[in-house]
């Protein structure tokens, strides 16, 4: 049986005081389809959404016209290829 808590709990992680970031993670997008998944469904479905990436937000739809690939098997593969456009690193948060 789950204990009742009624004090607020720390969060696991100390968050920062900087700005937020806008758009949510690349993962987090890509979480949301379902596989295998063609990139025009893909900009369907989430291209309006902006993405975190170390240049800053963009939109998926545009970072989509820079990705060769029209046909996806795993999430891990579009994973990949956006990044491959966009980069891995650090995201602003200003």
């Amino acid at each position: 049986m789950a204990e009742d808590n009624d004090e607020e709990e720390e969060p696991a992680v100390e968050l920062g005081e900087g700005e937020s970031v806008e758009g949510p993670p690349l993962a987090r997008v890509a979480s949301r389809l379902t596989w295998p998944q063609e990139r025009s469904e893909i900009r369907r479905k989430e291209g309006e959404t902006v993405i975190r990436t170390p240049d800053g937000p963009q939109e998926l739809d545009a970072v989509l016209d820079d990705v060769g690939i029209t046909y996806f098997e795993k999430r891990q593969e579009f994973v990949q290829a956006v990044r491959d456009v966009v980069g891995t690193g650090p995201v602003p948060t200003n």
